[in-house]
């Protein structure tokens, strides 16, 4: 099992950045595809971006290539996500989630993910 914990949200205006991590604790993450989504209120959660296990290949939604980065670090059982070029439609509640059989088809659905985290707010003001 592993437990998650995000942190790094907050309050920023349009055009800055935040730096969310996630961190693993119990078995850690080496074994776990990591992805985030997000649920800002009264929509569907929907996929951010994913990292698979060895870290090389990455997966991300539409809407946030090229400004939002994931990343992994195994030996500290932590994956980032950073975001730049906030938008005020960013705005949600960000959750990373593991899970340690994703294939590929499946990388951006909830579904597949074992493992979640509470959560962490961000907000970016326009």
């Amino acid at each position: 099992q592993v437990q998650l914990v995000e942190s790094g949200g907050g309050l920023v205006q349009a055009g800055g950045s935040l730096r969310l991590s996630c961190a693993a604790s119990g078995s850690g993450i080496r074994t776990y595809a990591v992805a985030w989504f997000r649920q800002a209120p009264g929509k569907e959660r929907e996929f951010v971006a994913a990292t698979r296990q060895n870290g090389m290949s990455t997966n991300y939604a539409g809407s946030v290539k090229d400004r939002f980065t994931v990343s992994r670090d195994n030996a500290k059982s932590t994956v980032y996500l950073q975001m730049n070029s906030l938008k005020p439609e960013d705005t949600a509640l960000y959750y990373c989630a593991a899970g340690r059989r994703v294939i590929l088809s499946a990388i951006s659905s909830f579904s597949a993910y074992d493992y979640w985290g509470q959560g962490t707010q961000v907000t970016v003001s326009s």
